[in-house]
C-alpha cells in the first residue's frame, strides 16, 4: 500500500483521523509554505471562516504553529505527521508504535516542503 502526492490526503484522513478538509489544508501549506487563513481560504474555496478554524484544529493536532492568529506554518512533515498520528492514538487508545505508511507519508511530503521554503 504506497502513498504518492495524489493519495496523501486519502492516507492522512485514513491513517491520521483527519477530516477531508483538514487533510486538504495541511497538504496546502506543506506544499506552500507559511499562508494566511485567508490565502487558504481562497485556494481551496473555503470561507475564511472555515479556513482559520480548520488551520487552528491542526494546531491542536500537532501538524501547524501559528506564526501570527491568523498566519499559519507546517512544521517538517517528519515531525507534523509523527505528531498527528501520536495524538490520534491517545485519543483513540490505540499503542503508539512505529506505522510504515505514516513514516511514508512524510516521507513523500518532504519534498514539496523542502521546495517551498528553499525558494
Amino acid at each position: 500500500m504506497s502513498v504518492n502526492l495524489n493519495t496523501v490526503e486519502e492516507k492522512l484522513v485514513s491513517e491520521l483521523r483527519l477530516s477531508p478538509i483538514q487533510a486538504k489544508v495541511f497538504v496546502l501549506v506543506v506544499k506552500n509554505g507559511k499562508m494566511s487563513a485567508e490565502n487558504i481560504s481562497k485556494k481551496l474555496g473555503i470561507s475564511n471562516s472555515a479556513a482559520l478554524d480548520t488551520a487552528q484544529n491542526l494546531i491542536d493536532l500537532g501538524g501547524f504553529i501559528d506564526i501570527t492568529k491568523t498566519e499559519f506554518e507546517s512544521t517538517h512533515p517528519r515531525f507534523a505527521v509523527v505528531n498527528m498520528y501520536r495524538r490520534m492514538c491517545q485519543r483513540e487508545n490505540i499503542q503508539f508504535k512505529k506505522n510504515l505508511l505514516v513514516d511514508n507519508i512524510s516521507i513523500i511530503l518532504e519534498k514539496p516542503y523542502d521546495d517551498a521554503r528553499t525558494k
